[in-house]
């Protein structure tokens, strides 16, 4: 092909408002075109041998799969060469025009693809079909299948209906602009070659606040699912990574992974801007006068003037047009279809539309397509030969001998301490506590099992480490006399009583004269015993052996691949393991054990040399990091209670939220932040819920638990105090700004208005809208009460709130933040004056929600709540949906416990086979007998399991 050479108008300054500004503007609203060509620069050419894109036709290989410990957080081989040659020649040659002045969006996008161009990644364009993610472009949905080696950049405006905000909240529009990276294999140090990313767009990485917070992201329409992260800035969110494991309901081999940038959040913090219309997109231009009129107009149509009849039908015809182009052989075309239909159902769902269970139903027509035009893709590229050749798998390799002799000769004579340092990229709270006390109890047994003598053992965790320390641990196993079983005494000696082959053979086996072996009966037969003593190993030789068996024992809820086949919670990185000061050697994951160790990300101090095992804990604590779970906590706790008591508060720190905090720094810092006084006018729940559920902040409040304006956010590590606490303020500004809309939309009306609207959220198409549902409902409660001998007085507080239960699933508030459910509700009646009695039922509707959750106190919410139970539970087997052994896409089980649950614990005799034909006889559609059968065997199942806890819960306790 014929390179290309212009230059593309997205990396054009465009200067002033000259004669051109039409023309430019013209060029920017392309964003993007294909960036062939960038400036001149020698990293930007890739060389063949060294490029992190390997391609060698059927042999190109991933990088070398054993990585020593030396440098996680150094370019790995396979990149150094473009890495360092962008460093020194544009980061440097760069570093003042990136300081001097601010980037603009189009430069922040050509520092991006300056850089990814640099280590090997093609830059490409974005799709010609509305997504709602650069991952469902062709580019990453299907190259992230199969073999091949695959490695590029390119921006993809994303298209998020549900996001429209007519242009007024800050940080959320329909169109935004997101940066996709896709490495193809996992190049060993991706979350450093990000890191370095952010540095080249002139972002000062020691002073922020910069983590990895868990998120592991799934997308039911691709049928594509990958464990990583979200990226926090000074606790906005800016980036999402993940390591795809499935595509297209395919196993990913090799891995991807996919680094996805929101470039609108990224550019506000570095331009300093509050608002994404203040950005500056070039030299004169606003991204508010670029595309502020297109948010406002696009928002008044996908909210109020998309026809969800006419978008039903185009989501039919795309999806019998994708099908049609299948049979056909035609995979892009087919993709392109459905990414369509995911479209026009991403409109659907910003109209509230698509109800719970319909949107099963939607995800599950769409998953099909995805997997067979992934199939077909497969089978496409596969006649093809694959034409960017193939990744190998790693290579397995053993530790050679000579480095297990080498240290077993620098072993002591004397106990010493023993410590193992399982480094990892950040793993999710939960699992740090699970791991450390698994790896714990799993060496004790290895140590027993091994006769190695020892001292108190600890495990201790970080999100990115898992240590256990043992004290005094002896140097070679210890002695012990074994009784070892030779032949039977009738072949051991002959007719004559003298000794044949077999004994002969046994006591050479065991070095035992015959004179000391002995006969005993072992059942119906005699043999010839003898007492040997086993042999005495090096501590050191026994745990290089069994160390890597006993890592890979751990087991977490959810676990994956990276560049090798071994699972784990996250990818291993480095292993640190001394005996005294002698390396236990061994591999695992394609990782040699060594003396090194790895401080945080931003510190001058990232590779610690630790010189024994009983210098370990000072050395870890030199570089800020604290391995202890309860120090951190205790840190945590004491200097918040005293930032909020500073502005006479105090913090309110729910004991889930604090475990979760603690496992998500190694370095806690806890930061006062303040947010506006007009924000406490929104409800405490809403308030509350976005600073815990959202920002993992700690709310703070008076004496008599009303909320103050402010927050405390616990950042990690050394940071610019300064620069976190405005970047955290200004991310829960834009939340509440964000709740403030919603809340003000719904405030605008009565809350038994929004009871019409539920007609527009689709419960089940065979079932009817919510709305239908709740009419059900409300049909049923009165007979219901009465066979639950439920009086008069409160019969009518149950047929009051049976009028509005439910309504607040059609407010824009639950539309955005759905486990305020019944919550709002609550306000809302109160807010318009219903009783408490009322209010309180229509939270209690929604209750149980999970496992272990409150259960309804008053008899009006046990009233409705078995009520919608049982509607649910009789109309969704009635149109076919029970669940499988390995499927229950509606939650039947979770509701059919929690009916039970209700009915146990809270004592009430129920009929219950009355009870369906009460919900049976006001269903839609009919309802066979055997329907009620089924359901009641059902629940009697969960019930006997619901039984069968309790007693085995109660024989615990006793």
């Amino acid at each position: 092909m014929k390179r290309l050479n212009f230059i593309n108008p997205i990396l054009s300054p465009i200067c002033g408002r000259t004669n051109n500004h039409r023309a430019g503007i013209m060029g920017i609203l392309a964003l993007p075109l294909v960036i062939s060509v960038l400036k001149p620069h020698t990293a930007t050419r890739l060389l063949p041998s060294h490029s992190l894109l390997h391609r060698h036709r059927h042999f190109a290989t991933t990088l070398s799969a054993a990585t020593t410990p030396s440098s996680p957080h150094s370019p790995s081989p396979s990149l150094s060469r473009h890495s360092s040659s962008y460093s020194s020649s544009s980061s440097h040659s760069n570093t003042r025009s990136i300081n001097s002045s601010t980037l603009t969006f189009q430069q922040a996008i050509q520092r991006l693809q300056e850089y990814w161009a640099s280590v090997g990644c093609s830059i490409m364009q974005c799709s010609n079909t509305e997504v709602g993610a650069g991952t469902m472009n062709p580019l990453t949905y299907l190259r992230v299948l199969g073999p091949e080696p695959w490695n590029v950049a390119y921006v993809e405006p994303s298209i998020r209906p549900d996001d429209s905000r007519y242009g007024e909240n800050p940080n959320r529009l329909q169109r935004h602009t997101q940066f996709q990276v896709i490495l193809k294999p996992d190049p060993g140090n991706s979350q450093d070659l990000f890191i370095r990313s952010l540095s080249a767009l002139g972002i000062d990485v020691t002073a922020h606040d910069i983590r990895f917070v868990e998120d592991n992201w799934e997308s039911p329409v691709l049928g594509a699912w990958g464990l990583g992260w979200e990226i926090w800035m000074d606790g906005m969110e800016i980036t999402q990574f993940t390591y795809f494991q499935q595509a297209g309901s395919l196993q990913l081999s090799p891995v991807s992974v996919e680094i996805t940038y929101g470039l609108e959040r990224i550019l506000m913090l570095l331009q300093g801007v509050d608002h994404f219309k203040k950005i500056k997109y070039s030299d004169g231009i606003t991204y508010g006068e670029l595309f502020l009129e297109n948010e406002k107009e696009m928002s008044a149509y996908y909210l109020e003037h998309a026809s969800v009849d006419h978008v039903q039908k185009h989501f039919d015809f795309f999806e019998e047009e994708a099908r049609s182009l299948l049979s056909s052989g035609l995979a892009i075309p087919a993709y392109d279809q459905l990414l369509k239909t995911s479209h026009a159902f991403n409109i659907l769902d910003s109209r509230g539309f698509v109800g719970v269970t319909e949107r099963a139903r939607y995800f599950g027509r769409m998953r099909s397509l995805a997997r067979q035009c992934a199939q077909l893709w497969l089978k496409t590229r596969e006649m093809l030969d694959f034409p960017l050749g193939f990744i190998s798998e790693p290579d397995h390799f053993v530790l050679p001998k000579e480095v297990l002799e080498a240290a077993c000769e620098k072993v002591h004579d004397h106990s010493r301490a023993f410590v193992l340092e399982i480094g990892t990229e950040e793993m999710p709270p939960q699992d740090v506590v699970d791991a450390s006390k698994q790896l714990k109890d799993l060496l004790l047994q290895l140590l027993e099992r091994q006769r190695l003598n020892h001292g108190e053992v600890q495990a201790f965790g970080t999100p990115r480490r898992l240590v256990v320390a043992v004290e005094n641990l002896c140097t070679k196993q210890a002695e012990k006399e074994v009784e070892v079983r030779g032949p039977p005494v009738s072949k051991a000696f002959d007719h004559e009583g003298n000794p044949t082959k077999a004994i002969e053979g046994f006591s050479r086996r065991y070095s035992v004269p015959l004179d000391l072996v002995y006969r005993k009966v072992d059942g119906k037969t005699e043999y010839v015993y003898a007492r040997i003593k086993e042999s005495s190993r090096h501590a050191l030789e026994v745990l290089s052996e069994d160390l890597p068996a006993t890592i890979a024992k751990i087991s977490f809820p959810k676990t994956m691949r990276w560049n090798s086949q071994v699972m784990f919670s996250r990818p291993i990185r480095w292993i640190l393991a001394l005996h005294g000061d002698v390396v236990v050697p061994f591999m695992f994951a394609g990782v040699t054990s060594g003396n090194l160790s790895f401080g945080l990300r931003n510190t001058s101090s990232a590779v610690i040399q630790v010189e024994s095992a009983e210098s370990y804990s000072v050395s870890i604590k030199n570089v800020g990091i604290n391995v202890s779970v309860e120090d951190r906590k205790k840190i945590i706790f004491e200097q918040s209670n005293a930032l909020a008591e500073s502005v006479n508060g105090q913090i309110l720190i729910p004991k889930g939220l604090l475990d979760e905090v603690v496992n998500l720094v190694e370095a806690p810092f806890p930061v006062l932040g303040k947010f506006k006084e007009t924000f406490l006018d929104l409800p405490k729940d809403l308030l509350t819920m976005v600073m815990q559920k959202h920002q993992k902040y700690f709310a703070v409040c008076d004496a008599n638990g009303q909320l103050l304006p402010y927050f405390v956010a616990v950042a990690n590590g050394a940071i610019d105090e300064t620069t976190v606490r405005k970047g955290n303020e200004a991310v829960l500004r834009a939340r509440y700004e964000d709740a403030k809309f919603f809340y003000e939309m719904d405030t605008r009306k009565r809350f038994s208005e929004f009871r019409k609207q539920l007609k527009n959220i689709l419960f089940h198409e065979k079932l009817g809208t919510m709305l239908d549902k709740m009419t059900r409902v409300e049909n049923m409660v009165t007979k219901l009460s009465c066979l639950l001998d439920i009086n008069e007085d409160v019969q009518q507080i149950i047929r009051d709130a049976s009028s509005l239960a439910m309504s607040d699933l059609a407010t824009a508030v639950v539309t955005e933040f759905t486990s305020l459910s019944g919550i709002m509700g609550r306000h809302y009646a109160l807010r318009d004056g219903y009783s408490e009695q009322i209010a309180e039922a229509l939270l209690e509707i929604t209750l149980p929600r999970f496992s272990g959750d409150i259960l309804p106190k008053s008899d009006a919410g046990i009233v409705l709540a078995i009520a919608d139970r049982l509607d649910s539970l009789l109309g969704l087997f009635t149109a076919g949906c029970q669940p499988s052994s390995t499927n229950d896409p509606f939650g039947l089980r979770r509701i059919s416990y929690g009916l039970v649950q209700l009915l146990v614990e809270k004592n009430k005799n129920l009929d219950f086979k009355k009870a369906l034909e009460l919900a049976a006889d006001v269903q839609s559609i009919k309802v066979d007998p055997h329907v009620i059968d089924d359901v009641h065997q059902f629940v009697t199942r969960r019930l006997e399991q619901f039984l069968m806890r309790e007693m085995v819960n109660s024989s615990d306790t006793n």
